[in-house]
């Protein structure tokens, strides 16, 4: 505002129509989004940056009306600021004991080894940043509105382990069971290892973090589906192994033999079985 020599003023709360035009601006382009939408018989894009690009195309559409005029406007607007604007906020924040910090009351994991440690968040539209001094130590996508959290337990798996007993009563312990399976093959582990299964999951996803959690899905899922029993050590050595695993929508389906067919061909029509003899041979007379 210094800049342009401009005195701004602010506008009640709860009274948009003060500041109607950019309100009915807003207004007219949720609905024009709206319509688009539907225009397109979806909803769902592949990931953000193609509903971005989709969301400029309409803009531009738009806004194509107004370009005479914008070309009108531009040869009489000033320069720029020479220094750009913080388009981020900066917080001073401490990371708690269970490896979480609170940002405008949503809280984040970090990585446990900044336990205890203060570091700095910046808040941008989409995502935050932790710096620990000159150094950008994660990236994590910024939670909307308030009371919500974010856990990844490759943050506090280290600090589990050391410590299993806090498992049970963790807090966020739901979050710690990244799909289905993991959290089938804790039920397991608890029926067979009883006192040893939170020390016995730890490690399970421990190896996770280290080795990939889709290896070590596709582990449990081979035991689960064999009805082997669970162990940490079972999952290592499948995970490790050089033999593929299977995918669940992998069929073996054994090749046709060719020869009925030739022998079919051969047999004289009297010889032949009835048509109804059985299912497969009804399908080879058909074929044939």
């Amino acid at each position: 505002m210094k800049h342009y020599g401009l005195h701004p003023q602010k506008t009640q709360a709860g009274h948009a129509n003060e500041n109607g035009e950019v309100e009915q601006r807003h207004y007219r382009f949720k609905d024009a989004l709206d319509q688009a939408l539907m225009l397109c018989g979806s909803r769902d894009f592949a990931d953000r940056a193609e509903y971005e690009a989709f969301l400029r195309k309409l803009l531009e559409q738009l806004n194509a009306g107004c370009r005479q005029r914008l070309a009108e406007e531009l040869p009489l607007l000033r320069s720029l600021p020479e220094r750009r604007l913080k388009d981020c906020k900066r917080l001073k924040v401490r990371v708690d004991w269970i490896s979480f910090i609170h940002l405008g009351e949503n809280a984040y994991s970090v990585h446990s080894r900044l336990i205890g440690l203060t570091v700095e968040a910046r808040l941008y539209a989409g995502h935050v940043e932790v710096w620990l001094g000159q150094h950008k130590v994660d990236q994590l996508p910024r939670l909307r509105g308030r009371g919500k959290h974010r856990l990844d337990y490759r943050h506090i798996i280290d600090w589990l382990v050391r410590k299993p007993g806090a498992f049970a009563d963790y807090r966020y312990r739901d979050e710690l069971f990244p799909t289905s399976r993991f959290r089938t093959a804790w039920d397991e582990l608890r029926r067979t290892h009883r006192s040893r299964a939170d020390k016995a999951y730890l490690a399970i996803l421990h190896l996770a973090a280290m080795e990939g959690e889709l290896a070590t899905d596709a582990g449990l899922r081979s035991l689960l589906d064999a009805g082997e029993a669970i162990s940490p050590e079972r999952v290592a050595a499948i995970v490790r192994s050089a033999r593929e695993i299977p995918p669940p929508t992998q069929v073996n389906v054994a090749p046709p033999d060719l020869a009925l067919y030739d022998s079919l061909l051969d047999t004289p029509h009297d010889e032949r079985p009835p048509a109804c003899a059985s299912h497969a041979d009804s399908h080879e007379a058909e074929v044939a």
